[in-house]
């Protein structure tokens, strides 16, 4: 969670929305102290998720297939054994 003053956030508020609208949470102080919070609205949040899974299962459609071999040689790309 980013913590930002109250008369800093004053002036940036347009950003600070942008950053909440791609899942931050902000929390606001004053004096050291939190006094208020920006949270992404959970619907929102939850229809992202429900696009996000649409499309993954679209591409699966036109996506080549994968070994399961194939899906472990990927992981292991670039480890040290």
């Amino acid at each position: 969670m980013k913590h930002i003053q109250a008369s800093e956030a004053k002036a940036k508020f347009s950003e600070l929305l942008d950053q909440v609208e791609r899942g931050e949470t902000i929390a606001i102080t004053r004096h050291g102290r939190i006094v208020a919070r920006i949270t992404p609205d959970e619907e929102a949040k939850r229809q992202r998720a429900r696009e996000a899974i649409k499309d993954i299962l679209e591409l699966r459609k036109t996506a080549p297939g994968a070994t399961v071999e194939e899906i472990l040689q990927w992981r292991d790309e670039g480890r040290r054994f």
